[in-house]
């Protein structure tokens, strides 16, 4: 039996359209063997784009990872589906006189702190079950709840006019932002039907979509300590990676509130976490996993 360490690490991939985050899981797990494997962010079957995949032990990062998202959405008006995208049956048609300068002043309304209604496709869960699982059997929950999203950055990139105009943001936002509810928002803010067209994911966290690898390449792992670089660093010492490995808090050395990665030389030790004058361990790696390195 080989005694290499199992290897763990994060990807940056391309997610091709038609299949859905859980698929591109699904086939990584197969082609390296190893079953421990994550992503930070799901993609609907229609979209392309960035999919942050953790495998082995840095799952355990997933939390920790940045998580705003950057979409290139292109929008049509004058359609609306029952999926509120190009891939659900049509609802309702209808020719619509929609400007350019009607679009933009609409576009100012979701700006900033807004309410989106999650759509009935998506895997939020209602009495246990995911929401797409009951479209699916026909069932509509009409009083789903209303979450606070935030979009940081909503900007008309193109615009194609006529009786079924459409348009291609591209729309900077928080986690848990659906586009495609954006989509149909905007749509019913100029008061025609609206549904999503084409999404593509350009960035997710600190993962761009210029430095994604294709699915079927061989695996170009990315550095953790690249995509933890918006948290403090602590350099260990012997005697304190000796502690962290045994999970012990560490003395605070003037790093400020909030997590901490801690390292010994170019090994991840640990997640911690000031609180007050010490440093408490969330996340501990063990010295028998092995981060894989590009």
């Amino acid at each position: 039996m080989s005694s290499r360490p199992p290897v763990s690490g994060l990807l940056n991939l391309l997610k091709p359209p038609g299949m859905t985050a859980h698929d591109v899981v699904a086939v990584l797990r197969k082609r390296l063997g190893i079953k421990r494997i994550g992503h930070a962010g799901t993609l609907d079957p229609l979209a392309t784009g960035v999919l942050p995949v953790a495998v082995g032990s840095a799952t355990r990062l997933l939390p920790y990872l940045r998580s705003g998202k950057e979409y290139l959405a292109e929008v049509q008006f004058g359609v609306a589906t029952d999926t509120a995208d190009a891939e659900g049956t049509v609802v309702a048609e209808a020719d619509c006189v929609v400007g350019e300068a009607d679009l933009s002043e609409a576009l100012d309304r979701f700006r900033g702190p807004i309410r989106q209604q999650p759509p009935m496709v998506s895997a939020v869960h209602h009495q246990g079950r995911r929401l797409y699982e009951l479209a699916r059997e026909g069932i509509v929950i009409a009083d789903r709840p209303y979450r606070e999203v935030t979009i940081d950055q909503l900007v008309l990139e193109g615009f194609w006019p006529g009786p079924r105009p459409r348009a291609l943001l591209r729309v900077s936002c928080s986690a848990g932002t659906y586009i495609r509810s954006l989509a149909v928002d905007l749509g019913a803010a100029l008061g025609v039907p609206a549904s999503l067209a084409f999404l593509l994911r350009t960035r997710s966290g600190d993962f761009p979509l210029d430095r994604a690898q294709l699915l079927g390449d061989e695996p170009a792992w990315v550095s953790e300590d690249l995509y933890l670089s918006h948290l403090s660093r602590r350099e260990a010492d012997a005697a304190e990676a000796k502690g962290v490995s045994h999970g012990r808090s560490l003395p605070a050395r003037g790093e400020p509130e909030g997590w901490v990665r801690v390292f010994q030389g170019d090994r991840l030790l640990a997640i911690y976490e000031r609180r007050g004058d010490e440093l408490m361990p969330l996340t501990v790696f063990s010295a028998a996993s092995e981060m894989a390195r590009s």
